[in-house]
């Protein structure tokens, strides 16, 4: 299955971001991980289908209701990841 990298900006830290992305990701049956970056960003490494992977992407445009997105730059990868086989917020 693929994987993806997404960096999401704005103001999606303090708003249950993280949260909302595990709920869409459980939802999806999507593995992998959220976590906040120093510069404010939310990181999220998603491994599914091409799909699953499109409808996480359109959520995360959209964010929880809290969120601000101002953009969300994705990086597919080609090689293997040691993806968890669940999906966790750090």
């Amino acid at each position: 299955m693929p994987v993806a990298r997404y960096v999401v900006r704005g103001r999606v830290q303090g708003v249950g971001f993280r949260w909302f992305v595990l709920r869409q990701a459980e939802q999806l049956g999507i593995h992998g991980w959220a976590k906040n970056l120093d510069d404010g960003s939310v990181e999220v490494v998603a491994d599914g289908t091409g799909e699953q992977l499109g409808k996480l992407e359109t959520a995360l445009r959209r964010g929880p209701s809290m969120a601000r997105v101002e953009g969300v730059e994705k990086t597919d990868f080609s090689h293997q990841m040691d993806i968890p086989k669940t999906f966790d917020v750090s």
